[in-house]
């Protein structure tokens, strides 16, 4: 089990990034068409897990060969971890913390980080709201991932509303986001709901 633990801005995560961004690029660099610094260190001010979030957006027809390329830097892919069009990897050992996820251009997944990542950017005061959520949500859920990313998503499909993201695609994050359903004995679902 893990802690959630959420720490103020360090000005220093987006060298961190560009010192990530810089062990990768040589690899991928005649496939990918960018690494982009995703998720809450990329903007500044934010309180943050201190882990970097990295997007990798290469072409479709060239995902394989990223992933190979990605391999020989010490990159264990780990698949779509119930994600579609983003390939997840375990980063090397003894690097910085970090998430390094491979995206196609037209990634839901990629579209989500980008579209906070620049609506969050843009708005400092949504951003400092965002923050503040986030440290409470740690207090209350210090040792459940699960609880914690379910209390944000409201925040987070506001965001996505506002930058236009079709319904359907915010009903997906939503279902993905939500605590998993509560067993009972003999595997029946309770249906309980988590408040």
């Amino acid at each position: 089990m893990s802690t959630v633990l959420i720490v103020d801005y360090d000005p220093l995560w987006p060298q961190r990034f560009e010192t990530l961004r810089s062990g990768i690029w040589p690899a991928v660099a005649d496939l990918a068409l960018s690494v982009e610094h995703v998720g809450s260190t990329s903007v500044p001010g934010l309180a943050a897990k201190p882990v970097i979030d990295m997007d990798v957006v290469v072409p479709r027809a060239k995902l394989r060969d990223a992933i190979a390329r990605l391999a020989t830097l010490g990159y264990a892919h780990r698949g779509d971890l119930g994600i579609p069009d983003r390939e997840a990897f375990a980063r090397p050992a003894g690097s910085p913390p970090h998430h390094l996820y491979l995206c196609p251009p037209d990634s839901p997944a990629h579209a989500n980080h980008m579209a906070v990542r620049d609506h969050l950017r843009a708005n400092p005061s949504v951003a400092g709201d965002y923050g503040r959520l986030k440290q409470r949500l740690a207090r209350e859920f210090p040792d459940d991932i699960d609880g914690y990313i379910e209390g944000k998503t409201a925040f987070l499909v506001d965001i996505l509303r506002a930058r236009a993201f079709p319904e359907d695609a915010l009903e997906v994050i939503e279902r993905r986001n939500a605590r998993p359903p509560v067993q009972r004995e003999g595997g029946q679902d309770s249906g309980a709901t988590h408040d």
